[in-house]
């Protein structure tokens, strides 16, 4: 009996260990991502979480959040106020949009502490809105330690179409960097096949390029990860290695 029983756990530990690790998303999303005259007062809302699951996970206050536009920024973190998303914590704002131009939403979060994986997560996720007919600007850098320059324009698509972008680690394209791709269920109820459907996967060129066809409408993440050249001491007092993720978020509407 005591054998079947230590088969039994060896058994479920293999598969967990071959089952696909259901991924993380930094998330800023913006009620819309083209303002006009009629919504040019953008709801920001911030989160941590699964998103295709739409399982939440608690977002400590972030560190920076900030919107960027001309090569200039303008720090927004003070006027985050806390609220719930997916039954945890997150912070939402609202900003109102006075000029035409590109803005890019941007948040650094403060590192989270990973027990499972026994690391520190750290995602500088960002979002893009135009605003008032403005078309310059969304294929400029922020200036991130690491992020996803998109190639396509990120607003203004239909479903369907196929997105491109190119990620950087301090400014330098990331060859054959892996990036996670997930939908934002939203609250919508989603099945997928496998748990290898819940999180897509694609890999970037040699000059850090990727592409993914977005099949639904509604809202993208698609998160390139990388190890920081730092540690960060962890609840043990150890050095723990630091996850990063460059994550970027576009939205897709239906076709009329």
């Amino acid at each position: 009996m005591k054998c079947i029983f230590q088969q039994t756990l060896a058994a479920a530990a293999l598969l967990l260990l071959s089952a696909p690790a259901s991924a993380h998303f930094g998330m800023v999303i913006p009620s819309t991502n083209i303002a006009t005259q009629e919504t040019r007062e953008i709801g920001l809302t911030l989160s941590f979480s699964h998103p295709f699951e739409g399982i939440g996970m608690d977002l400590i206050k972030p560190k920076e959040f900030f919107v960027a536009k001309d090569n200039q920024s303008v720090s927004l973190i003070d006027q985050l106020t806390q609220t719930q998303v997916m039954d945890h914590t997150g912070w939402t704002m609202s900003h109102r949009i006075q000029r035409p131009g590109v803005y890019h939403y941007v948040m650094e979060p403060t590192p989270y502490w990973e027990p499972a994986e026994d690391l520190f997560i750290i995602h500088y996720t960002k979002t893009t809105v135009a605003a008032f007919g403005a078309d310059e600007g969304w294929d400029a850098p922020v200036g991130l330690p690491t992020e996803i320059v998109p190639l396509v324009r990120p607003y203004g698509n239909y479903q369907g179409n196929t997105f491109s972008g190119r990620v950087l680690i301090d400014g330098t394209p990331a060859a054959g960097a892996e990036v996670e791709v997930e939908y934002y269920s939203d609250g919508a109820t989603l099945q997928s096949p496998t748990d290898y459907h819940i999180t897509q996967l694609v890999k970037a060129d040699d000059n850090g390029i990727f592409s993914f066809a977005c099949p639904l409408s509604g809202w993208w993440g698609f998160s390139a990860l990388s190890e920081a050249d730092y540690t960060i001491a962890g609840p043990d007092k150890v050095e723990k290695a630091v996850e990063l993720g460059a994550v970027l978020w576009i939205y897709l509407d239906p076709l009329p």
